[in-house]
């Protein structure tokens, strides 16, 4: 069986891995001021909006996740010719609409699909998972990551579909934003009251940073910090522990939302680095989506793995 996955394009992971294991991204549109961009994971596009430097002005971007009829036309033209079996991963549900839409796209998919693969000379079932990966940005890469590798080793669709859900139950991403008004602008906009004004203004003035988390469905601070590199130490610090405690995929990843150089130059960053060459962990790094960064603000730090339920203190 020939089984495959497809992602929407907030999930933060590199472009070479993407391309490497054919992976398929189901985009998303961003128009800020009369600026469009086609968020698909492509670097260029990427960097094509950060050299734009829309800066303040994209916390009133509006974004389209992918429709229900882009899904159908990506799966019925191309992913049911390829594949016998596509896993569909996506952000958590309570954040967008792209989970509905794959959903109701895959009745479409699963009822038209012998029309198209019979004539091609293709015989057999199509197969269509949807799973609700209940993180978000790098918090989602888990779950794909831990799916490549099942699908490498030969593991039936019905075992692919427990195991991811069980890492998907387990996932934890964690933002560290770096301006607090830029990210209360934006959940004013799209109705989300979990930054207030009051937070946001002394957030600024005495430079306390929050910590996001998302986990199981849900987005919530669980900490803060006095400063920015403060800030990143305490989460890569904090990142560098769970390597070292056992993670039940063997990758932390790692986001940014601007220039990927600056990452590794971060303070805390070099001892994650160290903790994960130790353990026998690989950091992946990845640039934050276009959709991530008109959401939570450019400059954001993102990290995401999978582990067993604990305590988290900052």
């Amino acid at each position: 069986m020939r089984m495959g996955l497809a992602i929407d394009a907030s999930c933060d992971l590199p472009r070479d891995f993407l391309q490497q294991h054919d992976i398929a991204i189901m985009p998303i549109a961003v128009r800020v001021d009369n600026s469009t961009f086609k968020d698909n994971r492509d670097p260029a596009e990427i960097e094509r909006f950060l050299s734009l430097k829309l800066g303040g002005r994209s916390h009133s971007a509006e974004t389209e996740p992918c429709s229900m009829e882009d899904v159908q036309k990506l799966f019925l033209e191309k992913l049911v010719l390829e594949k016998d079996c596509v896993f569909c991963l996506t952000i958590t549900a309570g954040r967008s609409a792209i989970y509905d839409n794959v959903i109701k796209a895959s009745f479409a998919v699963l009822k038209n699909y012998r029309k198209v693969r019979e004539p091609a000379g293709i015989t057999g079932p199509f197969l269509m998972r949807v799973l609700d990966t209940r993180s978000l940005f790098a918090g989602s890469a888990p779950c794909v990551i831990e799916a490549v590798r099942l699908i490498q080793a030969n593991e039936t669709p019905a075992a692919i579909r427990e195991r991811l859900a069980y890492i998907a139950e387990n996932s934890y991403g964690y933002m560290l934003p770096r301006d607090l008004y830029y990210l209360r602008a934006r959940a004013k906009k799209k109705g989300d009251r979990s930054v207030g004004l009051l937070s946001a203004v002394l957030g600024s003035t005495l430079d306390i940073k929050p910590l996001l988390r998302g986990y199981r469905g849900e987005t919530t601070p669980v900490g803060k910090v006095r400063g920015w590199e403060h800030g990143c130490e305490a989460l890569f610090g904090y990142a560098a522990d769970r390597v070292r405690a056992g993670l039940l995929v063997p990758v932390m990843c790692t986001a940014y939302g601007g220039d990927l150089s600056e990452l590794p130059t971060l303070p805390g960053y070099a001892k994650l680095a160290q903790a994960c060459e130790e353990c026998g962990v690989t950091l992946m790094q990845a640039p934050m989506s276009i959709t991530g960064m008109v959401n939570v603000g450019e400059g954001a730090v993102t990290i995401g793995f999978a582990a067993e339920e604990h305590s988290v203190e900052f």
